[in-house]
């Protein structure tokens, strides 16, 4: 079965995966996280790519970004991808791939999956048991918006704006967010969905959408052709 195009529409947010190959290390040391910050934030305005939440782990990374242009989504990948391996492999001596094929993506909509977005990159230190909470973490974008440091990288999307009229009630309102968690349904959702290409939202969205793309939005249910799976699952 032919491979389907990535899906990405401008203006909407996108939830990206990038994972090592064969799950091998794509970040050994605090340097490392600090270079691919650097690079994020040095060709995401080149791209017109709007990042607004990140997580570096040890072995993959997610980004939550919304695209100003049509190609700007696949520019920016494209340049932090070869940018950072080439700074990679010249600092841990070796040669050779370190992604794990392409980046996985999917678009979400922003008035439902967002914040649970946000909370989801925010958490995967505490689900990998790396913290026991996500304010631990200094290499996601949670201390950011929980008012713990300043992030020049970030812009923080209007669904976050809406959280509260003054900066602390945002960020209190945001750190109950993380704090409550997400679902088991949510995180399958935004996982599955981010590693399977299938836009994230409800029936209306992703007709609305349809109407922006010729790419296929949903999985076909098996056995009805023209058919289409509930999004999301």
């Amino acid at each position: 079965m032919a491979r389907l195009p990535r899906l990405s529409v401008t203006g909407y947010p996108h939830h990206i995966i990038q994972r090592g190959n064969n799950r091998q290390k794509v970040f050994v040391t605090d340097t490392d996280r600090r270079f691919m910050l650097d690079v994020l934030e040095s060709h995401a305005p080149e791209c017109e790519v709007l990042v607004h939440a990140y997580v570096l782990m040890d072995d993959h990374f997610h980004l939550l970004l919304t695209p100003q242009t049509a190609p700007g989504l696949s520019r920016l990948m494209q340049a932090v991808g070869r940018r950072y391996v080439r700074y990679f492999n010249d600092q841990h001596g070796r040669s050779g791939t370190l992604w794990e094929g392409r980046y996985r993506s999917t678009l979400i909509q922003a008035q439902r999956y967002l914040l649970p977005c946000m909370a989801y990159i925010d958490l995967n230190p505490v689900r990998a048991g790396r913290v026991d909470q996500a304010r631990e973490y200094t290499w996601s974008s949670h201390g950011h918006y929980a008012g713990l440091r300043n992030d020049r990288l970030l812009t923080p999307h209007p669904i976050y704006w809406q959280l509260g009229n003054t900066p602390f009630a945002r960020e209190a309102a945001y750190a109950r967010v993380v704090q409550d968690g997400i679902s088991v349904q949510e995180q399958l959702a935004l996982t599955n969905s981010a590693l399977k290409g299938w836009a994230l939202g409800d029936p209306d969205f992703v007709a609305a959408l349809q109407k922006h793309t010729d790419r296929r939005l949903l999985k076909a249910k098996v056995g009805r052709p023209g058919a289409v799976a509930k999004s999301g699952r």
